[in-house]
C-alpha cells in the first residue's frame, strides 16, 4: 500500500499523507513537480514587502513588455506575511516568489521544509535605508538620534532615561508624551509615529536597527543582552501600544497622505518612498547622518537593511516565464549602478555580490541557512 506508485496516487488525489509515507521525498518532489505541471498558471504570483513592492513592479512591468508574457501578479502582504503565503507549500495555489525587506527568518526556513518547500534561491536585490520622515511643512526632527527613537518608542525604558531618582536600572512604562521631553533639540510636539504592522520587515527593520540600536546606547541595557538575551530582547524591541505608534498596514503611500494633513507626525517608510515622494515629506537625519543615496550605499546612515526576493525552484519549469522574470531582475540593467532601479530609490549592491546572485539566480543555487 505504501509503494511509491501508491504515493504517487495519494499525492495526485491530494489525499493526507501518513508521516511514513512522507519520508519518500523523491517520490514526492516529483510528484509535486507532475502536479504543478499539470496545473500550471499562465501567470507568476508573487506576494511579499511592501518595500520591494514597487521595485518588483516596475520589474514585472518591463518583463511583460520585453517578453508579450502575461505581467507577473504582485501582492504587497508583508515580509513575514509573505514568507506564510510562501512556506504554505507547492503548487499553483502558492506563490512562486516571496519578497523581503530581511533575510529570511530561520523559523520560516524551518516552515517552507516542514511544507515541503524544501529548494528556494535566495536573490539580494539591493539596499534600503528605514525614513523617518515628516511632512516639508513641519518642524526640523533633524537631532533624531536611535536613543531618541529608543526613548520614544520602546513600550519600557530605563528610570534613569526619565530623571527620576530610584534606581536607574528599573524599567518603566514609558512616561514620554512630547519629543522634546527626550531632547530639547527636538520639536516640542507629541510624540507620533505612523508606521507598518508587526508582519512588515520595515517594522522588523525599525525595532531591531533604530529602537534596540538606542537601547545599546545604555550600558546596563547593553550588558543585559549577555545575561538576559529574551529579556533583552523583549525590552529593546518592544513597541508601545498607548498610542504613540500608529499601525498603518502594509500601505506606504497611506501613510505618506496621513503625513500631508498631519504636520507634526512622523511616517516611517523605505527610503524609495521618500525619495519618490520629496514634494510631500522630508527625511530626518539620524544620529546626524543624513538618509542619502551616498550615506545608504556607504553604511554611514544607521538605519539601513538589505532587500531580497526568494525563489520556489520546484515551479521553475512549471510557471511561464518564471526564470525570464528572475533574469530580467537580476540584470545590470535592472538592478546595476545605471539601472531603472536605481531612478526608483534602489541602492545597489556591490558588483561582485550583484554577480553572485545573478549566477544563483540563473542556477537555482539551493539556499541555506
Amino acid at each position: 500500500m505504501n509503494s511509491p506508485a501508491r504515493v504517487f496516487l495519494m499525492n495526485i488525489g491530494g489525499e493526507m499523507l501518513t508521516k511514513k509515507i512522507a519520508t519518500a521525498s523523491a517520490v514526492a518532489v516529483l510528484v509535486s513537480t507532475i502536479s504543478i505541471a499539470a496545473n500550471a498558471r499562465d501567470n507568476i504570483e508573487i506576494v511579499g514587502s511592501s518595500t520591494v513592492f514597487p521595485f518588483a513592479t516596475v520589474v514585472a512591468e518591463t518583463f511583460g513588455k520585453k517578453t508579450g508574457m502575461t505581467t507577473p501578479k504582485i501582492e504587497s502582504t508583508g515580509s513575514g506575511g509573505g514568507a506564510k503565503l510562501f512556506c504554505k507549500g507547492t503548487g499553483v495555489g502558492t506563490p512562486d516568489i516571496t519578497n523581503a525587506s530581511r533575510r529570511m527568518k530561520k523559523s520560516e526556513f524551518d516552515l517552507c521544509a516542514k511544507n515541503g518547500v524544501t529548494d528556494i534561491t535566495e536573490v539580494l536585490v539591493g539596499f534600503d535605508g528605514i525614513a523617518i520622515a515628516n511632512s516639508r511643512i513641519g518642524p526640523n526632527f533633524n537631532a533624531m538620534t536611535r536613543k531618541s527613537l529608543y526613548l520614544g518608542l520602546a513600550a519600557k525604558v530605563p528610570a534613569m532615561a526619565t530623571g527620576r531618582s530610584w534606581n536607574g536600572e528599573q524599567l518603566i512604562d514609558n512616561p514620554f508624551k512630547n519629543w522634546s521631553e527626550i531632547d530639547p533639540n527636538l520639536p516640542n510636539v507629541a510624540i507620533k509615529v505612523l508606521g507598518p504592522p508587526p508582519t512588515s520587515g520595515t517594522r522588523d527593520a525599525l525595532q531591531e536597527l533604530a529602537v534596540e540600536g538606542g537601547c545599546k546606547k545604555f550600558a546596563h541595557m547593553k550588558a543585559m543582552k549577555k545575561t538576559d538575551s529574551k529579556g533583552y530582547k523583549k525590552a529593546c524591541r518592544t513597541i508601545r501600544e498607548d498610542g504613540a505608534y500608529v499601525e498603518m498596514g502594509e500601505n506606504d503611500n497611506l501613510i505618506i497622505s496621513k503625513l500631508a494633513n498631519d504636520k507634526n507626525a512622523i511616517g516611517v517608510f523605505g527610503f524609495s518612498f521618500l525619495d519618490q515622494n520629496a514634494d510631500k515629506v522630508k527625511g530626518a537625519d539620524v544620529d546626524g547622518k543624513a538618509i542619502t543615496f551616498e550615506n545608504i550605499a556607504s553604511g554611514a546612515y544607521p538605519v539601513s537593511r538589505p532587500l531580497y526576493f526568494y525563489v520556489k525552484n520546484a515551479h521553475r519549469d512549471a510557471i511561464k516565464g518564471l526564470n525570464e522574470y528572475i533574469a530580467e531582475f537580476t540584470n545590470e540593467d535592472t538592478f546595476g549602478d545605471d539601472g531603472y532601479l536605481v531612478d526608483k530609490g534602489l541602492i545597489p549592491s556591490p558588483a561582485d555580490k550583484r554577480a553572485k546572485f545573478r549566477n544563483d539566480g540563473k542556477n537555482a543555487t539551493k539556499l541555506s541557512l
